[in-house]
């Protein structure tokens, strides 16, 4: 293939420069459309998989397809914060619309049960074009040094680090390699009485702070237990406080929750990653709306200047800047909350999978206000509780020679 040249969906050879031809679903909507005539049952999601599949850039070895939730932050959140700047109430409208859009757009998908990238799309195009902003409208002001350009510059690469050590594997399941015995069928004609599904990782004889972990065969007397660690779509029988993903498919270890804004699982192999990246988040972002409004809103405090600040809008620059401060407020604030509820759960040891379940099976007791679900099954105190968070990934769960085989 050469750089303009792809393999469609349907298998064939084809071109960047046959995008728009032989499309007969877009032609027939067009004509449809024309004559006012509705379209066919299905019509509108074949020619935006067929659009989906020739949205692509050329590349050495063929044109390679984009993603299309990758595009819209790219495109509309550079428009909507220079319209913003124009005047003070287009910029309460575009800053209030906004967090409804994103929320609309997490519900639709989580709804669907789909994976996007759109989330963490917008997550690094935000800090990418808040930095840009920062370099181009506030650093030639002369107000921010060069070591606080450099300190702002370190938090962002450091947290740009820890998401990329958050995004690896969050400690999926092996899937078995053959077909298991069901924990719920007996075994019959046994000598031992032991269930068939050893080769896909039960709980194991060593517990971490109450945690099961590793693998080992289940006698038919834990037949109940087995059931109720089941997993019919992985196969296996999944470790204590372990959980099925509906999204990413997998049964990982110590599942907290499917985050969108890293497009991945939150479990036992990148927690700490996950909490590291939103600590410096907050840090650079606090530090970073700290300088920008020390420079456009002279002689105030942040809090006040982010709130009564006259000569914002006295010229573009400082209006673009003022807006994509309170634009960082916005995003800084939400992901603040999600901070806090992530340490408190850590405090209690309990993970957003195991709350939920508590909230449904009316198990746990809620503290702080609600903040907290405390199921009191693998809370051991305070000290302990982050003790066994911070050793987490520490030892992976070893695998015996029986298991392997």
């Amino acid at each position: 293939l050469c750089c303009c040249e792809y393999v469609d969906r349907r298998g064939e050879r084809n071109h960047l420069a046959a995008c728009c031809c032989d499309c007969e679903d877009l032609d027939e909507g067009c004509e449809r459309w024309l004559t006012c005539r509705s379209l066919p049952p299905g019509a509108l999601g074949r020619i935006a998989d067929t659009v989906a599949d020739r949205l692509r850039v050329p590349w050495f070895a063929g044109a390679v397809k984009i993603n299309v939730s990758l595009v819209p932050p790219l495109l509309l959140l550079p428009v909507f914060l220079h319209v913003a700047a124009l005047h003070f109430l287009l910029g309460l409208v575009v800053l209030t619309s906004l967090p409804v859009v994103v929320l609309w757009y997490y519900y639709l998908t989580h709804r669907r049960k789909e994976r996007t990238l759109f989330f963490l799309s917008l997550g690094l195009f935000s800090l990418g074009y808040m930095y840009y902003v920062f370099l181009q409208e506030v650093v030639p002001r002369g107000h921010v040094g060069f070591s606080q350009v450099l300190a702002l510059t370190c938090g962002l690469v450091l947290m740009l680090a820890a998401l990329s050590r958050a995004k690896t594997d969050p400690g999926y399941l092996p899937t078995p390699a053959s077909h298991q015995r069901l924990p719920d069928q007996s075994v019959r004609g046994s000598s031992d009485g032991l269930l068939g599904v050893a080769a896909s990782g039960a709980a194991g004889s060593r517990a971490v702070n109450g945690e099961a972990k590793g693998y080992s065969r289940m006698s038919a007397g834990e037949t109940a237990s087995a059931k109720k660690d089941w997993c019919a779509k992985c196969q296996l029988v999944r470790p204590a406080r372990a959980g099925h993903c509906r999204l990413c498919g997998r049964c990982v270890r110590r599942l907290d929750h499917h985050c969108v804004w890293i497009n991945s699982c939150v479990g036992e192999q990148n927690h700490q990653a996950f909490i590291l990246a939103l600590s410096f988040f907050m840090l650079t972002s606090v530090y970073g709306i700290t300088l920008t409004l020390h420079t456009v809103c002279r002689g105030r405090t942040p809090f006040v200047a982010l709130f009564y600040c006259p000569g914002a809008y006295s010229d573009y620059s400082s209006a673009l800047s003022f807006t994509c401060v309170w634009y960082c407020a916005i995003v800084t604030a939400g992901m603040g909350y999600i901070l806090l509820i992530q340490l408190l759960n850590i405090s209690y040891n309990v993970t957003e999978r195991e709350a939920r379940l508590a909230l449904r099976d009316n198990t746990g007791r809620r503290l702080l206000g609600g903040l907290v679900i405390d199921t009191g099954q693998y809370n051991r105190g305070f000290l302990c509780n982050w003790g066994h968070f911070l050793s987490l990934g520490s030892s992976p769960p070893q695998r015996s020679a029986e298991d392997i085989v």
